[in-house]
């Protein structure tokens, strides 16, 4: 079993925590982490920090005995691998930015033994070629002890390090510069065997120390690098995948299975030949490549979510006529036996193409695998129903959410893997439900506030070293604190939020249009809605006079739940304004916009276009009379010349479906998502088809709403202290859903036969609450309630 395969195997040996759980309990002699780190940030000092580069750092330690406990707090720029004694202990750090530059904590006594001990680590920097999410400032490693018993590998001038000129960066396909460059491996100039307590270190370089590690606070006079922060979220899994199938070879007389790790490859010497193999679903992973021989060789992997040929990708499960495209990587080997090569990043794919040509020798590939990497989400939720349809578009859609969370959640993990505030919204409320752990959302509810500019609002990515503003996404923002606050009794940190909410909101409000009521047009930035065919970039449409009515409107949606967070943390005043702006907001929309010849919103003043968004938000903010919701509804779901949702705003046409009453609709509108399975998705997409992403977050709301909508799990007040069930099983006859819930979990199982509806519902610990069915309603107890209607 090679020591990268399971994480739990990791983290039973060397105990690595993050904080919340986090920090080992302090000792006697062991340090708080706070003010200024008596470690030194050290590098290569014969090489550029700011340039790529992949480093190779070594420190021995001498023990007189194996210790009971020995904890580390280590931390690099970009990344960093550690391995103790040649097993890997931790990597990271997790992504951040500079104010909030996060290290982990690891006890690494499981791995040291008496005697000469070597820790080992790994730190690369990709300069230029950094991905999007990577903000960095320079090429840096540091480890300090938390005690004075491990002060003797705190990073210093007694580190040795070299430059591993083997690997140089890759820049194959122009969607690069969001994930960054890829690897390119010369097994000759490879230092093999380097993390080994016997490697001959006597030619490397002393580090260079160039900074003191410093916390928030520090003193500095006000100067800072990086303001180290304990780790916030758990380290990521990593579990063995084996590829599924050889789909086809070019150049070989036969071809072993040797993707079952017990046939190698063998290929003759001045041979030139490309195998494809599918892994069956899309996944995030290390590829790990073991060969031998081969001297002179040169391996390309190249990795796709799809195949394409002259029309686009098509049926994902096909291949005959298509190639290969994508991001890619090369090995050369050096000829020995036993080599593994195994790329600094993670790839995304399905298929992976091997192009292998040999020189003089001939090559034996031993084995070809993945290491599954994403956030290490436990599935407490759960749906069943007598749809055996239902099953797959719940697979799929928490399989495209895994492959969307890492260390940050991901818009899709191919092209970007950037946490966009519009798909995080969706995301955070699928971990809850699905997982019940709040950690990532907290994460990136938090990332966000840090984002803020001097403008006042938040960027629309983040972590991102090259800044995006969308302003709609700072109006999301402001929702998912509130639907964290619905979800989660936590009042200190939702408070934290406030000033933030604040700014941006003043940033909204000054734009409002003293003549029109509603938003000005031409708002700075990029105010994109949805990615609707006929909206140019995204954009709803608006005029010289007129700003955009679905702007306005998400501004007042975003205004009322600041408003009932204003009220919850005693500012009446903030309240009362926000609530005053927003019903004025609607007022003007629905004097300005409505058209009462159509019974719909326009999507701006005098506006000649209709759309299902406007009116969407209409219902939803109650800028439309709830006496016409129902008939407006009505004809945006019937109307296809109306601008369409896709994936993406089809998450709020459904709280519209919901709102009006019609929610037994649900489970016949997720025939989009059925199209995906059926032309051999394995994940949902970005937009209908042609799709640039095979695996985009947004799209996995049906794992939200077939707990939400179908099973009818809510809040029904603050922190979930209560809850609402108003199940709607549409054409269903059975129905089974589990929610978590901070004490435990939430289970409903109904059986529907017309308008009787019989089952139970179990509720956790001391919860309480309300069940919903045809207009009757019955309180709910902890522990398990009959359902008889």
């Amino acid at each position: 079993m090679k020591n990268t395969r399971l994480l739990l195997t990791f983290l039973m040996a060397v105990g690595c925590w993050s904080a919340g759980a986090s920090l080992p309990s302090t000792q006697p002699g062991e340090r708080q982490l706070t003010g200024t780190w008596s470690a030194q940030w050290i590098c290569d000092g014969g090489s550029s920090p700011y340039d790529y580069g992949v480093y190779r750092f070594r420190k021995r330690l001498d023990l007189p005995k194996k210790p009971e406990r020995f904890v580390i707090n280590i931390s690099a720029d970009n990344r960093y691998r550690l391995l103790v004694n040649g097993q890997e202990a931790c990597w990271g750090p997790a992504r951040g930015d500079l104010n909030r530059w996060y290290y982990e904590t690891v006890d690494i006594a499981p791995l040291l033994r008496p005697g000469q001990n070597v820790l080992a680590v790994t730190v690369w920097n990709l300069g230029t070629r950094s991905p999007g999410a990577q903000i960095s400032r320079q090429t840096g490693l540091i480890v300090q002890g938390n005690s004075s018993v491990e002060d003797d590998v705190n990073t210093d001038g007694s580190w040795l390090v070299l430059r591993d000129e083997s690997f140089s960066p890759l820049f194959n396909c122009p969607e690069a510069g969001y994930i960054g460059g890829h690897d390119r491996i010369d097994g000759t100039k490879y230092p093999w065997g380097w993390e080994t307590v016997g490697f001959d270190d006597s030619k490397w370089y002393a580090a260079t120390g160039f900074s003191p590690g410093k916390t928030y606070g520090a003193p500095g006079y006000g100067e800072s690098d990086w303001i180290l922060t304990p780790r916030d979220i758990p380290m990521m899994e990593l579990t063995e995948q084996r590829l599924t199938a050889v789909r086809r070879q070019q150049g070989l007389a036969s071809l072993p299975t040797f993707i079952d790790g017990r046939s190698p490859l063998k290929i003759p010497a001045r041979t030139k030949c490309t195998v494809l193999l599918d892994q069956g679903f899309l996944t995030t992973a290390y590829p790990e490549l073991k060969v031998s021989g081969g001297k002179g060789s040169k391996i390309k992997l190249t990795y796709s979510e799809a195949l394409f040929d002259e029309r686009g990708k098509g049926n994902r499960n096909e291949i005959d006529g298509r190639e290969c495209r994508g991001f890619a990587d090369e090995f050369l080997p050096d000829g020995a036996d036993g080599r593994l090569f195994r790329p600094l990043w993670f790839k995304t794919y399905r298929y992976i193409q091997l192009d292998i040509e040999t020189g003089a020798a001939p090559l034996v590939v031993e084995d070809l695998y993945g290491i599954y990497t994403g956030y290490p989400f436990e599935v407490r939720g759960s749906f069943e129903s007598d749809d055996p349809a239902l099953e797959k578009i719940w697979e799929t859609g928490w399989r495209t959410a895994r492959l969307c969370a890492h260390e940050t959640y991901f818009d899709c993990p191919y092209y970007e893997q950037l946490q966009y505030a519009g798909d995080t919204r969706i995301q955070a409320l699928i971990s809850l439900y699905v997982s019940g752990d709040d950690r990532l959302v907290r994460k990136a509810i938090r990332m966000y506030d840090l984002s803020r500019s001097y403008e006042g609002i938040t960027c629309s990515r983040y972590p991102s070293h090259i800044p995006q503003y969308i302003p709609p996404f700072s109006l999301y923002w402001i929702g998912m604190i509130h639907d964290y606050w619905m979800h989660r009794s936590d009042d200190a940190f939702v408070r934290s939020f406030l000033p933030g909410i604040r700014t941006v909101l003043s940033w909204f409000t000054e734009k409002i249009d003293p003549h029109t009521g509603l938003l000005k047009n031409g708002l700075p930035h990029w105010s994109f809605t949805d990615w609707a065919t006929s909206w140019e970039r995204g954009i709803a449409p608006e005029s010289d006079s007129s700003g955009s009515a679905i702007t306005t409107l998400q501004l007042a949606a975003a205004l009322d739940d600041a408003a009932d967070l204003m009220r919850r943390y005693d500012r009446p005043a903030e309240a009362k304004e926000y609530a005053a702006t927003s019903a004025g907001l609607k007022k003007n929309v629905y004097e300005k916009c409505w058209d009462a010849s159509k019974g719909l919103l326009r999507d701006y003043i005098g506006s000649p276009t209709y759309s299902q968004h406007v009116n969407i938000m209409g219902i939803l903010t109650d800028a439309i009379p709830h006496k016409d919701q129902r008939a407006v509804f009505e004809r945006i779901d019937s109307d296809p010349s109306l601008t369409q949702t896709t994936f993406y705003y089809k998450f709020y046409l459904i709280r519209a479906l919901k709102k009006v009453g019609l929610a037994d609709r649900y489970t016949e509108m997720l025939g989009p998502w059925q199209q995906m399975i059926d032309i051999g998705l394995t994940t949902f997409a970005e937009t209908p088809e042609p799709t640039r992403s095979d695996c985009h977050a947004w799209s996995s709301s049906p794992n939200y709403d077939l707990l939400a909508t179908v099973c009818g799990v809510e809040p029904a007040s603050p922190g979930f202290a209560t809850v609402r069930i108003a199940p709607h099983p549409g054409r269903l006859k059975q129905i089974k859903g589990v929610v978590p819930h901070p004490q435990g979990d939430i289970t409903v199982e109904l059986q529907r036969d017309g308008d009787k509806l019989s089952g139970q519902v179990a509720l956790p610990g001391q919860l309480t609450g309300d069940f919903v069915w045809n207009g009757k309603t019955v309180k709910l107890h902890p522990g398990v309630n009959p359902i008889r209607f």
